[in-house]
């Protein structure tokens, strides 16, 4: 397989809680953490500046995100040992759908007593990043090795941690799902940035030109996209017996991300022996988020049920 590029980072915020001074974990709730002390591979852009889509007063969406950011999200009450979903917001890779797709999320999740975070990451962009098909993974990866080195800050269980992503965030976590082991920076730390399990919602998962989502493609790998980026993107190809378990999300009627997508990475899954649930709902459309209309709008209470069978959610 193609060796991604590295980059030397001394200076991770892996123990950033700490440095944080965070004691506790109501003074957690809800904070705001950047991702890094130094990012990997950056380049200054001063006129390259974050522009938020803002309605009544909440961020809706956000795009040109240069500076990462773990937003925390805690359940009520405190609890030892608890599981853990890292949420990529989707948005073909050039913007975020931060609300519909992070925080409404993120505070589903904290009512079925899971703790959650939403993942700022940066947007690919040659304009802030030396090689930008793997900056949106340095930070994917990076958001594991934090979360999982201050696990006892959250009462995280550190092998209880999955992902979710939405759309292209369902790219992100399938290629992080993937490319967990894939060296794209440098850094000292021992911790593995493999979730433990994945949750894609109509995702994105190839970059094969027949099935995937041209904006994506593009936003991501560019206009001639290589046949060998191709491949090593399409992480229906890159599955292993090591890939973490899934639940898949698809509408049938999904026209911006064909359902082939889903259908692909689970038959993957299957012949690797790797544990999945894949459901195709009849209509729904894509964007749909927590599930507004025709049969999508079940997909959460199926997927409550599959975190609970997997023993992720008491």
């Amino acid at each position: 397989m193609k060796k991604l590029t590295a980059f030397i980072v001394k200076n991770s915020f892996l123990s950033l809680i700490f440095i944080m001074g965070i004691t506790n974990l109501s003074q957690a709730q809800n904070q705001v953490i950047p991702l890094w002390k130094v990012i990997p591979q950056e380049i200054k852009a001063p006129d390259y500046t974050e522009k938020e889509d803002i309605k009544d007063g909440k961020v809706q969406s956000t795009s040109q995100v240069s500076i990462p950011t773990l937003s925390v999200f805690l359940p009520k009450g405190i609890k030892q040992n608890q599981t853990a979903v890292v949420i990529f917001p989707g948005g073909g890779y050039t913007h975020l759908a931060i609300d519909k797709e992070g925080t409404k999320v993120a505070e589903w999740f904290n009512a079925q007593g899971i703790v959650a975070f939403v993942l700022k990451y940066r947007l690919p962009n040659n304009l802030i990043m030396t090689n930008k098909t793997v900056g949106p993974l340095q930070d994917a990866q990076e958001a594991i090795r934090v979360i999982r080195l201050n696990a006892a800050v959250w009462n995280i269980d550190p092998n209880k941690i999955g992902v979710m992503g939405f759309s292209a965030g369902g790219h992100l976590a399938s290629t992080l799902s993937t490319h967990y082991d894939d060296r794209v920076y440098e850094t000292s730390s021992k911790i593995s940035a493999r979730p433990d399990f994945s949750l894609l919602i109509y995702p994105v998962i190839s970059m094969e030109n027949d099935i995937t989502h041209k904006g994506s493609q593009i936003s991501l790998l560019g206009e001639n996209a290589s046949q060998q980026d191709i491949d090593l993107f399409s992480n229906e190809k890159k599955v292993t017996a090591q890939t973490p378990p899934a639940f898949l999300i698809h509408a049938t009627d999904d026209g911006a991300v064909l359902p082939e997508n889903s259908i692909n990475y689970y038959l993957a899954l299957k012949k690797n022996g790797v544990t999945a649930e894949l459901h195709l709902y009849e209509k729904g459309g894509h964007g749909f988020g927590l599930g507004v209309n025709d049969t999508s709008k079940f997909w959460t209470k199926a997927c409550e049920e599959w975190l609970k069978s997997n023993g992720y959610k008491n």
